[in-house]
């Protein structure tokens, strides 16, 4: 398999997953230009995506959806919910390139088998995804307000992980933001923090997952130095060491490595 975080954090997230002999997109929140120019950045030319699978409906992960699918002819899934909330912001969607999946229940494109499961936070539907082609998994959560059991049981054994890690709680409470939006942040249905995000590694080792992106970063309430520093010190802590745990980063404003696996 190989998995691209090709851009990730509030201005918008997009990402690349390939396996089974197709390759795909999770979420297209930035200009279809910009998408298709991240693609093209790795190698992957944009008509050549099977699929584009939306965790959610917030604008930073479907302004471009509408876009990129008509302008490429690309099939867009999503659960009832979602596709509730954000047809009215895609525009015009053909039949055709309309799949809806059941929340829970896996399904297949082509050899790849998708997992969608059930992600607190405050959207109409909202959902990561377990991917896997009868060998590797990789798993994609982010906007999460909360680690649980459930998220645990989704991403057990990946291969890959891409989690999010907001922010710094300490920046985000002497921050600018009202606190109406601080709030939000820091609810059960908000964003992970930092140290939330280490606390879900440090259980998720367990299970065998050994290497995860960090993504999702706040531009005003996190660094990307400090949230690497924050996770692989508590993973320290927890007697982690530090070759037997990789950490990367997917970034807001540049296009993310490649990983194979």
């Amino acid at each position: 398999m190989r998995f691209c975080p090709l851009y990730s954090g509030s201005s918008g997230n997009t990402a690349y997953v390939e396996g089974g002999g197709v390759k795909l997109l999770v979420d297209a929140g930035l200009p279809g230009r910009t998408v298709a120019g991240a693609l093209c950045a790795r190698g992957v030319a944009p008509g050549e995506i099977d699929g584009l699978l939306v965790t959610h409906d917030h604008s930073d992960h479907i302004a471009g959806v509408g876009v990129f699918a008509r302008r490429y002819g690309v099939p867009v899934y999503a659960n009832e919910g979602t596709w509730d909330a954000m047809l009215p912001f895609t525009g015009r969607m053909e039949p055709r390139l309309m799949r809806a999946f059941e929340t829970g229940r896996d399904f297949y494109i082509g050899g790849l088998n998708v997992y969608p499961f059930p992600t607190p936070h405050d959207a109409a539907e909202p959902v990561g995804y377990s991917f896997s082609d009868g060998g590797a998994k990789l798993t994609v959560m982010t906007d999460i307000g909360c680690f649980n059991d459930d998220l645990l049981a989704a991403a057990a054994g990946s291969a890959l992980l891409m989690i999010e890690s907001n922010h710094d709680v300490e920046m985000l409470r002497c921050g600018p933001y009202p606190y109406p939006l601080k709030r939000r942040i820091l609810g059960s249905e908000g964003h992970l923090s930092n140290d939330c995000c280490a606390e879900a590694l440090i259980r998720l080792y367990s299970t065998g997952v050994r290497r995860a992106v960090l993504a999702h970063l706040s531009r005003d309430n996190n660094i990307e130095a400090l949230a690497m520093e924050t996770v692989r010190q508590a993973l320290r802590e927890a007697d982690i060491p530090d070759g037997e745990f990789l950490l990367s980063l997917a970034h807001r404003d540049a296009v993310g490595e490649m990983f194979e696996f």
